[in-house]
């Protein structure tokens, strides 16, 4: 595989269509062509227009479509027709269906997240210079790490969800005092609407993230909805979101880096009447041109004993899961960060 850049289309009065083998972007401010062979994906992030055209030309080149709300969840992905077969879909049900195998996988999915965030949480009492705050810090990893001894005792899967839940708690209070000394501050984790700009940032990221994810699981031949550690529930991508849990503290580190380095600061982002606060076009920009360096940024990959590109993760994940649902690998390799 090679790296392939995303498109996004930031303009609200934006028009995609598809001439001669590439995508050309309308817009009051120019055009531009892009040739499809070129991009892994098309993102909408405005209420730009596609037209069917280009629809049809990235589904059948296996770009993904995706349009996020301005908040960064997803509104809808359009891939290429599921690869895979029909016995690897039947065997996904099946295991999403059996309790106990349902249980195993959501451990195992959770006890890497756990692991990823202590190790996060440990690089930045690392790189903490006040011994106190470095200390706290370290403190918080290890209470973070404790929590994946709990995961074997756990016997359903809301038991699972709680401990997860209970570790989040401690991960976002250590995100916060990593981001103590900065330009912006960060209290707590805020959804719908996020309230303030490094939870506009986070919920950006992650809806990006997932996109890639469900592109991953679609390619690879199953059904980005049916997960485990987040049950089936109509209209959400749970076994994307699953995956995404893998690498949720890459994202929280990539959040973090950028607000410690100041390339975004308090006026790329603007407050709503409601109390929500979002990146403005120019945090967009911003924050999109280092999201894509920083998937092509290379990991190193336990299991494969090599560096990964991080775009190439979610589908390595994907690739990984579809084998033991086969039957190939006894039991699921989560990623977990060297």
């Amino acid at each position: 595989m090679r790296y392939l850049n995303t498109v996004y289309v930031r303009s609200h009065r934006a028009r995609v269509q598809c001439r001669r083998g590439s995508l050309l972007v309308s817009s009051p401010e120019g055009s531009q062509r892009i040739p499809i062979e070129a991009i892994d994906g098309l993102v909408v992030l405005g209420g730009a227009q596609i037209t069917m055209q280009a629809i049809d030309a990235c589904v059948q080149r296996g770009v993904r479509v995706a349009a996020l709300k301005r908040g960064g969840s997803v509104r809808f992905t359009v891939n290429a027709a599921t690869g895979g077969n029909v016995h690897l879909r039947s065997a996904l049900f099946q295991t999403a269906m059996d309790p106990s195998r349902s249980l195993n996988l959501s451990r195992a999915i959770v006890a890497a997240k756990l692991q990823n965030s202590g190790i996060v949480v440990s690089r930045w009492s690392r790189d903490e210079k006040n011994s106190a705050k470095s200390d706290g810090l370290a403190e918080r990893s290890e209470m973070i790490r404790a929590r994946i001894a709990r995961l074997v005792d756990a016997e359903t899967g809301d038991h699972v969800r709680g401990i997860e839940g209970d570790a989040a708690r401690i991960y976002f209070r250590a995100v916060g005092e990593a981001l103590a000394s900065s330009s912006l501050p960060f209290t707590a984790r805020s959804r719908r609407p996020p309230r303030d700009p490094v939870n506009a940032m986070l919920g950006f990221c992650y809806g990006l993230l997932v996109t890639e994810c469900i592109g991953a699981l679609e390619s690879v031949g199953l059904d980005h909805q049916m997960g485990f550690f987040h049950r089936p529930r109509s209209g959400r991508p749970s076994l994307a979101l699953d995956i995404a849990e893998e690498f949720r503290a890459l994202t929280d580190r990539f959040v973090v880096s950028l607000v410690r380095r100041r390339q975004l600061h308090p006026d790329s982002f603007k407050e709503t009447p409601g109390g929500g606060v979002y990146l403005n076009d120019d945090g967009r920009t911003q924050l999109l041109t280092a999201w894509e360096e920083h998937k092509g940024a290379e990991i190193q990959h336990r299991l494969l004993g090599r560096p990964v590109e991080r775009w190439a993760l979610p589908s390595v994940q994907a690739t990984l899961l579809a084998r033991h649902l086969r039957g190939d690998l006894p039991a699921y390799p989560p990623f977990v960060l060297s």
